[in-house]
């Protein structure tokens, strides 16, 4: 496959991970105990940081993009195993985290390869 394609996949992982956390922490089930401005703070700050180096395709900054969707799947594991109500929710979370990591590391794997 070439390169780009990874690329692209990386980026469909990201903004449906964040579109998920977005609208899960907001509109599909707010949080009744914490703020929803904290949650979205401490849910979608890690993902946001490696995001300006991810939009102009930088090696580094897919290859921590990576490192930093493995949270997330970690998360949605826990989630789908310890909440039933939500279990959809987090599914689709461990989906997007995975394409997010497999599609920035095989990005940077293609990079380094050729």
């Amino acid at each position: 496959m070439k390169r780009i394609y990874y690329y692209y996949a990386a980026l469909a992982g990201f903004f449906g991970l964040f579109a998920l956390l977005m609208a899960w922490n907001t509109v599909l089930m707010p949080s009744t105990r914490f703020p929803v401005a904290m949650v979205l703070l401490v849910s979608v700050t890690p993902l946001l940081l490696p995001f300006r180096g991810l939009l102009h395709g930088n090696l580094k900054s897919c290859t921590w993009m990576s490192y930093v969707s493995l949270i997330y799947f970690v998360h949605g594991v826990a989630e789908a195993y310890a909440n039933p109500v939500e279990r959809y929710y987090a599914l689709a979370e461990i989906g997007l985290s995975l394409l997010l990591c497999f599609g920035a590391g095989l990005y940077v794997y293609k990079a380094d390869n050729n």
